[in-house]
């Protein structure tokens, strides 16, 4: 496994003691890029509404045992064809999710249907695994880090933020943190390339922010595209719309941080308003009809 490291400045302090990197290099809005997004769904996952937004379907002395919803929304990655290369946003969920490789009770939450090899719909859209020069991560859980085996072996750097590595094997290693972390995603021969800092730049137009809150290393990923403006890939940051626009968190289940969640889409959105950027959210059907269009 290969470690390196992205960013420059020295660490500081944050209120709730982690190491984390100054805001050192401001926004360079003239820096925008011809590259093009393809969004590649890659099936779908059913949850309770609860999951999704906190305290949806309520009990009530009227109505103590209120209709369950279920929801169904996507599962995407992204190909962004950069000049600077071929970069992959997420790699999905691992095609065995199904047949044993998540444990049966988190896939019995969160049904994943239209489960395939990541080979097969990157082929799908015109394109092969070898054709992937970096891969993004913007989270290790098991819906987003399950494609991570076909890069196994291979010098294609994977990019992830220090906290949310170093958070990804203290779960899938202990009784401890989250459960949604599966040591069979990440725990292979990778080339990571750790990110360090609140914001860094990694390629020419592409800005990667940290958003701890669903987890402690979240990153997001700011695009300043000739044709589109502004497009921010704000991975669970904001599961579905409600999320973002109304900010309504999600359940307790899926927030490492609430607080921290709070904080990040006050960043967001204020980022959203100083650059008129698209804010595009993690599993929502509208927003991935939205990315299709720019």
């Amino acid at each position: 496994m290969g470690i390196g490291t992205a960013g420059i400045a020295s660490p500081r302090k944050r209120d709730d003691g982690a190491s984390v990197t100054p805001n050192c290099r401001p926004p360079v809005l003239e820096s925008m890029v011809e590259a093009t997004l393809t969004p590649i769904q890659r099936g779908t996952i059913t949850a309770d509404v609860n999951n999704l937004l906190e305290g949806a379907r309520l009990g009530t002395a009227d109505d103590p045992n209120p209709e369950t919803e279920l929801i169904e929304e996507p599962v995407y990655n992204v190909v962004i064809d950069h000049p600077e290369g071929t970069i992959l946003w997420d790699t999905g969920s691992h095609p065995d999710a199904d047949a044993g490789h998540w444990p049966d009770d988190l896939y019995a939450a969160f049904e994943h249907t239209g489960l395939r090899p990541l080979e097969d719909d990157l082929d799908d859209a015109g394109y092969d695994v070898g054709d992937i020069d970096y891969v993004i991560q913007t989270h290790l859980h098991l819906d987003h880090a399950g494609g991570l085996y076909a890069f196994e072996g291979t010098e294609t750097p994977i990019y992830v933020h220090e906290r949310e590595l170093k958070h990804a094997y203290y779960s899938a290693k202990t009784d401890q943190g989250d459960v949604a972390y599966l040591a069979g995603d990440f725990d292979r021969d990778l080339e990571w390339e750790i990110v360090h800092g609140d914001r860094e730049y990694a390629f020419e137009g592409v800005e990667f922010v940290h958003l701890p809150g669903h987890t402690p290393g979240l990153l997001g990923v700011v695009l300043e595209l000739e044709s589109a403006g502004t497009v921010v890939l704000a991975g669970d940051q904001a599961y579905v719309r409600a999320n973002y626009h109304d900010e309504h968190p999600m359940g307790g289940g899926l927030l490492w941080s609430k607080r921290h969640w709070l904080e990040s889409l006050r960043f967001l959105k204020d980022l959203e308003r100083r650059r008129d950027a698209a804010v595009i959210c993690g599993h929502d059907g509208e927003d991935l009809e939205r990315l299709r269009s720019l």
